[in-house]
């Protein structure tokens, strides 16, 4: 395929892989980082206006956490062990939820203090089969832009609708339409859910509410709840028209009650409360696949690890061309100055085959006048303008984000 994430991720020099660290644990070049880490701030952007606050946690887990959660049973066989040399039974963590859990519970909570979210980016570690393992989009190591509420379940609503309009924004600067899938259990099967079924009955309904309150066109599916909770799957179909599940809600009545994770209400007594899980690109790696196929690798400008090229024609252009080459880094344009002895027609060829969104040119003509003539990946030739201008253009462009 043209446009498969893992050729043109190579070709942008954005990951690769090493036989000596191993299959499906991906490397990060600096550009690749440079996108992971926008991608990162910009959810984190969103999710501060709505008071989450950030946390960290271990890597691994004393088995004893999983056996709690009901996740050991259920993926035992998925973890990486490790054994100490004292014989203690640890793993490298599968998902972040129990370890939030355990900063929740560090401390009795009054129902003043409550809601309580934490956001965690953080990779996870899956002992995925070889013959599974998929360029980005199946790996055993991933990174999670992960987030947990704790609340009441009075509020479970409130915060769910927070997280779903969280969702919309981040997906809509991309251009993907989203439409939902509520994951519900199959009832056929109770004994395939941890916890009390009155309690997953309410989650359902919660969920159910959110989906018919925001008159959103949305299908049911039975038997695609997690075991320890329903949920709201957000699924987006890309330029190439394949549907893919992309962000994730989860109301959770099953891991406070295992934990016995409480708020003591106005009247003095203990409550218990719910927990809600959020993940907005759900794994970076798997986000990256699907948004480099869907845009071909030509990233809007936000988001390009290369933002502009600066190209002098000749040597003699190389002072003016450094002196813009300058003036948009002071400006945190992420530019590259091409001063190499080469013609004209190479350096754009350059900068298109690395899918710059914009070049500069610097010839007699723009010394002579005081300007630069700006290129376009997707528009084609903008003409002449002063060096204002352009950094003008641009800073306005990355501010509004656009697709």
């Amino acid at each position: 395929m043209e446009n498969d994430h893992r050729k043109i991720g190579r070709e942008m020099d954005l990951f690769t892989f090493s036989d000596l660290v191993g299959s499906g644990l991906p490397l990060w070049t600096p550009k690749g980082t440079i996108l992971r880490n926008l991608l990162d701030d910009f959810v984190w952007e969103l999710r501060k206006e709505y008071g989450y606050e950030k946390v960290e946690i271990p890597h691994i887990t004393k088995k004893d956490l999983y056996e709690a959660s009901g996740h050991w049973d259920k993926f035992k066989e998925d973890l990486f062990h490790i054994t100490t040399r004292e014989g203690d039974e640890f793993a490298l963590k599968p998902m972040n939820c129990p370890h939030h859990t355990q900063i929740y519970a560090r401390k009795p909570w009054s129902y003043r203090e409550l809601p309580q979210r934490y956001a965690n980016s953080t990779m996870c570690y899956r002992d995925e089969q070889s013959g599974e393992l998929n360029g980005l989009s199946r790996v055993r190591s991933f990174t999670q832009d992960d987030a947990h509420v704790f609340c009441r379940i009075t509020d479970a609503k409130k915060e769910t609708q927070k997280i779903w309009d969280i969702v919309h924004i981040f997906y809509n600067t991309f251009g993907l339409k989203l439409h939902l899938r509520l994951s519900l259990r199959d009832m056929n099967f109770p004994e395939k859910y941890l916890g009390n079924q009155k309690l997953w009955d309410k989650a359902e309904k919660i969920l159910r509410e959110i989906a018919r309150e925001n008159k959103t066109e949305y299908f049911e599916a039975p038997g695609e709840a997690n075991f320890y909770a329903p949920k709201l799957d957000f699924m987006a179909k890309d330029s190439l028209k394949r549907e893919w599940q992309v962000a994730t809600i989860q109301l959770d009545v099953n891991m406070p009650e295992r934990f016995d994770l409480t708020c003591v209400n106005e009247k003095g007594e203990k409550e218990r409360i719910v927990m809600i899980h959020a993940a907005i690109m759900g794994s970076f790696e798997r986000f990256l696949s699907i948004i480099i196929e869907h845009c071909s690798g030509n990233f809007p400008l936000w988001l390009s690890p290369v933002q502009v090229k600066v190209i002098p024609v000749r040597e003699s252009h190389n002072a003016y061309a450094k002196k813009v080459f300058e003036m948009l880094k002071e400006n945190n344009i992420r530019t590259e100055l091409d001063d190499a002895d080469e013609n004209l027609g190479g350096k754009v060829r350059d900068a298109k085959n690395n899918k710059i969104p914009y070049w500069i040119v610097v010839g007699d003509k723009e010394m002579e006048s005081g300007k630069v003539t700006l290129e376009s990946r997707d528009e084609g030739g903008l003409g002449q303008m002063s060096k204002e201008e352009v950094l003008e253009k641009l800073l306005a462009e990355i501010r509004d984000k656009h697709v």
